[in-house]
């Protein structure tokens, strides 16, 4: 006797109910959903990449995708800011980790890159747990095949559109260079969000315009308030295919102490949240939330802050899915 496959269009799988099995027990999976292995289809894939060659002060964010996934248990499988269940309108699973070489980044760029080809080859999107912010050259590297140029809403304390460091161009201080050299990018529609602290110069400014910029400070939400930035973001990317890329450490310390290169004033995690929550509406192609460093993290609290931004993003995603 063989099982009887399930219909086309099944109802999604969802997390594990929490009312019949504790939340600090198996699975290990991003909220506790089922792995791709598990489901007939994907609609959104979470995808660890547990990489941190490029960091460039200090290390451990290869360590952040566990570290996201444990403190993703508490999740619930209903938003209310948006009134939707993210998990019942889109099928959404955990495709593990990218197994990447930590002695060779090119080599780790190439696999990245070509396993999110095959992760997306049958329609599925990503949002993808770093990891250091390396890897979003090769996210967009894929993506760009599929939409074209893409804009960029950036959310971090730092340009990350810096030249080399000690002569090296793949960093985690430079992909959006490189992604804008290579054509990667809509330079019309692309948004930093939460910039703030010191720079190396005037010219990092400058530069980062002619990259395809625009910039939202830390400090203008306190000037102009959260939903002035939201609108200027929504203007901003307009009707363009969007990849949203979010450094924790756009988080003020107080609110994300694990990560690599903390800096001070930044913003709240409701601050944040609630900038996602703005997303609803535009073509969001894909994301990533990176630079999660446990080794420097207190009671979870940044791997907490992490993964409610993964549960903003997904349920962005479904409302965007359509009823």
């Amino acid at each position: 006797m063989t099982d009887t496959p399930p219909p086309e269009h099944s109802s999604p799988v969802g997390p594990v109910d929490a009312t019949r099995t504790p939340r600090y027990t198996e699975p290990g999976t991003f909220a506790r959903l089922p792995r791709v292995d598990q489901v007939e289809r994907v609609d959104v894939a979470v995808v660890g990449v547990p990489f941190d060659s490029g960091v460039s002060y200090r290390p451990g964010a290869r360590f952040g995708p566990g570290h996201v996934r444990t403190s993703s248990k508490l999740l619930r499988p209903y938003h209310p800011g948006l009134d939707i269940e993210p998990f019942h309108r889109q099928q959404v699973a955990d495709a593990g980790d990218i197994a990447v070489n930590p002695f060779d980044l090119h080599d780790a760029i190439t696999t990245i890159e070509r396993s999110a080809d095959a992760l997306r080859a049958d329609g599925a999107q990503l949002l993808t747990i770093g990891g250091d912010h390396t890897i979003a050259l090769p996210l967009l590297r894929s993506m760009f095949r599929d939409h074209g140029p893409i804009a960029v809403v950036h959310f971090d304390a730092h340009l990350d559109t810096w030249d080399t460091y000690f002569g090296a161009p793949y960093t985690h201080g430079t992909p959006f260079r490189r992604a804008s050299e290579e054509g990667l990018l809509d330079l019309e529609h692309c948004l930093h969000i939460g910039i703030r602290g010191p720079l190396y110069s005037r010219q990092d400014l400058t530069d980062d315009a002619v990259l395809g910029f625009q910039t939202i400070h830390a400090d203008d939400y306190e000037t102009a308030g959260t939903a002035a930035v939201i609108e200027r973001m929504r203007a901003r990317l307009g009707n363009r295919p969007v990849y949203v890329s979010v450094d924790i450490d756009v988080l003020d310390p107080a609110h994300a102490p694990g990560t690599g290169t903390p800096e001070a004033g930044g913003l709240t995690s409701r601050e944040l949240l609630t900038t996602l929550r703005g997303l609803v509406g535009i073509d969001v192609v894909g994301a990533d939330i990176v630079e999660v460093a446990p080794a420097y993290d207190h009671a979870e609290i940044t791997g907490i802050a992490a993964a409610h931004v993964g549960f903003e993003l997904l349920g962005v995603l479904a409302a965007n899915r359509g009823a």
